[in-house]
C-alpha cells in the first residue's frame, strides 16, 4: 500500500502539492493527471526517492521493487536485446556473481547461485525480452543492432521494454505512449492490463487511460483527489462534483448576503443589535467555499474552405520511396470532397511515405499523381516542430502567410490559440513542445485547407489541446487524411479505414478494435515464423548427435520454462479478477438492497439516490468489462494448454 500524508511538495518557490492525503492499494492501476506543471513528474520522483518531500510521510513497503523509464539512453556497443535484458538488475547481478565463482573454482557457491538463476527465470529471459521488442515493434535485425545505432524515439521504446523487462512490484511511467504507434501502444496496453503489480501512468491518451487504468489521481488545486474507475468515469464523476460543489457555493453566497444585509441594517439599532452580533458571528463561523474557477476550455475551428475540386487528388498506379528503394507500390487513390480516411499500420509500413507522397514532399517513383485544381493541403509532419524558426515568435511565423494582412488581425487569431500580448512576440524558443504543436495548428488553420493530411498530430498535446483538436477536426467540412496513434482522434474523426501493409494501401473493412485483433494476429503470426526458423537445419544434424539427448532434455526444459513464464501472468490476473468479481458482486447485492428501500425515494434523500445510482450503472459496466476479460484470459490459458 501507498500513503502519503499531509504531503506538500515545492519546487522553487511554487507549491505544486501542498498537504494532501492519498492512499493506494497493492495491485491498482492508477492513471495520475493534472495540468501542465501540476507536479506528476515530481510526484513520480518523489517515489523514486530522487527528491524528498517539503512536508508530510510517504509510506509504502521498503522491499518493493521500483521500475521506471529512464529519460537518458547512452549510445551503447550493447544489441538492443541484452539492453533490454539488463533491465532485469537481479539477474545480471547473479550471472556476474556466477562468473566470480567459476573464476575462484567455488563450486558449492556456483551450484547455489544456478539455483537462484533458475528461480529467476533466467532460461527463458531472451525468450521474454524478444516478446517485449516485438510487441513494441522491434524486428529481429534491430534486436541485434547496437544501441548507438537507433534514433532518439527508438532508444526510448528501448528504455520502456527494460522498464518492462524489471520484476518489480511498482511500475512508473511517464508518457509511454509519446514514442509508439498505434500497433505498440495497443500492445503495451494489453501488457500492462496483465502486469500484475502496482502501476501509476501518467498519459494524455484518454482510450489508453481508459483501457488500462481502474483509479484516477487528479492533482487539482495542489491537492491529490482519488476517483474510483478509469478517465470516462473520472470525467462523469468530476462534472457532478464540479456541479454539486458550484450549487454549494451559490447557496452559501446567498446566505452570506442575506447575514449582511442584516447586520447592515440593524448593528446601530439598540433593539437589534443582540441579533446583529449573533448575526456577524455566525458569519464569522461559516466555513469559506472556494468559487468553482473551471479553467476555460480551450477551442478552435477550421474555417470553410473557399472551394474544392472534386477529386482533389488522384493517383494512378504510383510506386512510392526514397531514391531507389521502393516502400509502397501499385498505389491507386481517387480522394473525393469530404472522405475522412484513418490510415492503419505497423511501425514502418509506410504511412508517413504515403502522407509525403500526396503532399508533393516525395515525387513518386513511377506512376502518376494528378491535384485537382483549386487543392490547398494543410500538412502536419510528425517532425513537424522540427521545421519551425526556434528563434522567432508566432508573429512572425503567421505574418510569412499572411504579408498583406494588418498586425493587429495576425495577433487577435493568435490570441484565439492562447498566444497573446508578449507571448505572440517573444521567441518560441522557450515554449513547451505542447505549445509548438499549437502553434503549428494555428498556421494550419489560417490557410483554410480543403486537404488536411495530418501525421501524429497529437504527440505533445495535452488532453485539452487535443479534447479541442477532435471537436475542430470533427466540425472541418474538407477532406481528411489522419495518421495518429489517439484512437479517440481515430474514432471521433474519421469514417473508414485503409491499410498499409505489405507495400500496398488498401481498404480495411472493420473498425480498430477490428484492427487490434488483427495486429495481434499478426504478431502472434510473426513470433511463430521466428520460432519455425530459428529449428536447426536437419543436414547438421550428424554434428550434435552426441549432444542431442542432453540437448534435447535441455530443450524441453526451456519450453517449460517458458510456458510457465506465459501462464503465470495470466493466472494471476485471473485470480485478480476473480477476486474484483467477488467484490463487485457484494458490492451491487448491497445496493440492490438500499435501492429497494421505499426510503431512499424520500425526497430528502434525492441527492443519495442519485449518487446510488450512479454508483450502480458504474458498477454494472465495470463487472461486465471484468468478465469479458476473464473469459478472454481463460480462452489464452486453454490455448496455451492445447499449445503444450
Amino acid at each position: 500500500m501507498i500513503r502519503l500524508t499531509q504531503l506538500t511538495l515545492i519546487r522553487g518557490t511554487k507549491p505544486l502539492i501542498e498537504a494532501a492525503d492519498l492512499t493506494l492499494n497493492p495491485g491498482e492501476k492508477v492513471g495520475l493527471i493534472g495540468a501542465n506543471g501540476s507536479g506528476k513528474s515530481s510526484l513520480f520522483a518523489l517515489l523514486r526517492d530522487a527528491i524528498h518531500a517539503d512536508q508530510g510521510d510517504v509510506d509504502f513497503p521498503a522491499a518493493w521493487r521500483i521500475a521506471h523509464v529512464a529519460q537518458e539512453t547512452p549510445a551503447l556497443d550493447r544489441s538492443a536485446l541484452d539492453y533490454t535484458i539488463d533491465g532485469d538488475t537481479t539477474l545480471r547481478r547473479l550471472e556476474a556473481e556466477l562468473a566470480a565463482a567459476e573464476a575462484a573454482h567455488d563450486g558449492l557457491r556456483a551450484g547455489e547461485l544456478h539455483a537462484a538463476l533458475q528461480d529467476a527465470d533466467a532460461y527463458t529471459v531472451r525468450a521474454r525480452a524478444e516478446q517485449l521488442l516485438t510487441g513494441l515493434g522491434f524486428s529481429n535485425d534491430q534486436m541485434a543492432r547496437p544501441v548507438a545505432g537507433f534514433s532518439g524515439g527508438w532508444r526510448m521504446r528501448l528504455n520502456l521494454a527494460q522498464a518492462l523487462m524489471c520484476p518489480s512490484d511498482l511500475l512508473l511511467l511517464d508518457e509511454p505512449t509519446n514514442h509508439l504507434d498505434l500497433d505498440a501502444i495497443l500492445w503495451l496496453e494489453d501488457w500492462l492490463r496483465r502486469y500484475p503489480g502496482t502501476l501509476i501512468v501518467i498519459s494524455h491518451d484518454r482510450d489508453f487511460l481508459d483501457g488500462v487504468v481502474n483509479v484516477v489521481v487528479h492533482i487539482d488545486g495542489r491537492k491529490l483527489k482519488r476517483y474510483g474507475g478509469n478517465y470516462s468515469s473520472f470525467e462523469e464523476q468530476r462534472a457532478i462534483n464540479l456541479a454539486l460543489s458550484q450549487a454549494a457555493y451559490a447557496k452559501q453566497s446567498r446566505e452570506r448576503a442575506h447575514l449582511q444585509s442584516f447586520i447592515d441594517r440593524f448593528k446601530a439599532k439598540a433593539s437589534k443589535a443582540k441579533q446583529a452580533q449573533s448575526r456577524m458571528k455566525m458569519l464569522a463561523r461559516m466555513e469559506d467555499l472556494a468559487p468553482i474557477h473551471a479553467a476555460a476550455e480551450f477551442s478552435f475551428e477550421f474555417g470553410e474552405p473557399e472551394r474544392a475540386p472534386n477529386p482533389l487528388l488522384v493517383l494512378e498506379d504510383v510506386t512510392a520511396g526514397y531514391g531507389d528503394t521502393a516502400i509502397l507500390s501499385g498505389l491507386d487513390l481517387t480522394l473525393q470532397a469530404g472522405q475522412r480516411i484513418g490510415l492503419l499500420g505497423v511501425n514502418g509500413a509506410g504511412k508517413s511515405t504515403l502522407i509525403k507522397t500526396l503532399v508533393g514532399d516525395l515525387a513518386p517513383l513511377a506512376g502518376k499523381v494528378t491535384a485537382g485544381r483549386g487543392l490547398s493541403i494543410g500538412y502536419f509532419a510528425q517532425h513537424q516542430l522540427e521545421m519551425l524558426r526556434h528563434d522567432q515568435s508566432p508573429l512572425w511565423h503567421l505574418s510569412k502567410l499572411a504579408t498583406t494582412t494588418r498586425e493587429q488581425d495576425l495577433r487577435n487569431f493568435l490570441g484565439g490559440f492562447n498566444f497573446a500580448g508578449d507571448m505572440a512576440s517573444a521567441p518560441i524558443a522557450p515554449l513547451s513542445g505542447g505549445e509548438k504543436a499549437r502553434l503549428a495548428l494555428a498556421l494550419i488553420v489560417w490557410q483554410r485547407p480543403n486537404l488536411l493530411l495530418l501525421d501524429e498530430p497529437t504527440n505533445h498535446l495535452d488532453l485539452e489541446t487535443r479534447e479541442a483538436l477532435t471537436v475542430a477536426l470533427a466540425q472541418f467540412e474538407g477532406t481528411l487524411i489522419l495518421v495518429s496513434h489517439d484512437r479517440h482522434l481515430l474514432r471521433a474523426t474519421t469514417d473508414e479505414f485503409m491499410i498499409v501493409a505489405d507495400g500496398s494501401l488498401r481498404p480495411f473493412d472493420g473498425d480498430l478494435d477490428d484492427y487490434r485483433d488483427w495486429l495481434f494476429r499478426k504478431i502472434s503470426d510473426r513470433v511463430t515464423s521466428d520460432k519455425v526458423t530459428e529449428q536447426p537445419d536437419p543436414s547438421l544434424c550428424h554434428s550434435v548427435t552426441r549432444h542431442s539427448a542432453k540437448e534435447q532434455k535441455r530443450l524441453e526444459a526451456e519450453a517449460r520454462q517458458r510456458l510457465s513464464a506465459q501462464r503465470k501472468p495470466i493466472e494471476a490476473r485471473i485470480r485478480r479478477l476473480e477476486e474484483l468479481m467477488d467484490r463487485h458482486h457484494t458490492r451491487k447485492a448491497e445496493l440492490e438492497s438500499l435501492l429497494g428501500s421505499p426510503d431512499i425515494y424520500a425526497e430528502v434523500r434525492k441527492e443519495e439516490l442519485k449518487q446510488l445510482l450512479f454508483e450502480q450503472a458504474k458498477l454494472a459496466r465495470e463487472l461486465e468489462e471484468i468478465e469479458c476479460e476473464w473469459m478472454t484470459q481463460q480462452e489464452a490459458l486453454e490455448a496455451l494448454a492445447t499449445a503444450a
